[in-house]
């Protein structure tokens, strides 16, 4: 199990085109990997699930994995997420 918090820092938050990214980043590993924010905790594979919680700029999540590669999961979508979804 591995678990890192980040802050959303894209001015649009996340969105449908950072949410799509997220996911598909997050579909190829095989952990299974969640985020959490606002005392909710959601699929990170789904997208209407990321969209449903109206993840904003300054939202702080916490992004879980739990599986066999579960440390590079966390890293890279950490990663995704501090640098704007490539989109600043």
């Amino acid at each position: 199990m591995a678990s890192k918090t980040t802050t959303i820092q894209n001015k649009t938050g996340i969105h449908a085109r950072p949410a799509s990214v997220f996911v598909q980043t997050a579909s190829k590993f095989k952990s299974k990997v969640e985020i959490a924010a606002k005392g909710k905790k959601v699929d990170a594979k789904s997208i209407l699930m990321i969209m449903s919680m109206g993840l904003v700029k300054g939202t702080e999540i916490t992004i879980s994995a739990d599986g066999p590669d579960a440390d590079d999961a966390v890293n890279t979508l950490v990663k995704l997420v501090d640098d704007k979804f490539g989109e600043e």
